[in-house]
């Protein structure tokens, strides 16, 4: 197995641990802070992501950004179009 294949699946398996640490802090009614509920959603809306990499298969990247987006909506934050534009400026400054 390369390196790459096991850093992919270290940050895969981290970000998945990551939304069960964080699942108390789900939905728009949460009185946690803002950033922890934020985070939450994150790691909640790319965890079949992370799982998919886990288990070596591939995955959407467009239906996984769409995930992310919602959580503007449920929210009320930008965080979704935030991450799609750094995804995007990421993209630019590789090519």
């Amino acid at each position: 197995m390369s390196e790459q294949i096991n850093e992919a699946k270290m940050l895969a398996l981290a970000l998945y641990e990551i939304r069960i640490l964080l699942s108390s802090y789900l939905g728009s009614e949460n009185s946690g802070p803002i950033e922890v509920r934020t985070a939450a959603h994150l790691a909640y809306a790319l965890h079949n992501e992370a799982l998919a990499m886990l288990e070596g298969r591939s995955i959407n990247v467009q239906d996984a950004l769409d995930k992310v987006r919602a959580i503007d909506g449920i929210l009320n934050v930008n965080v979704g179009a935030d991450f799609a534009v750094s995804l995007a400026n990421f993209n630019t400054k590789k090519a």
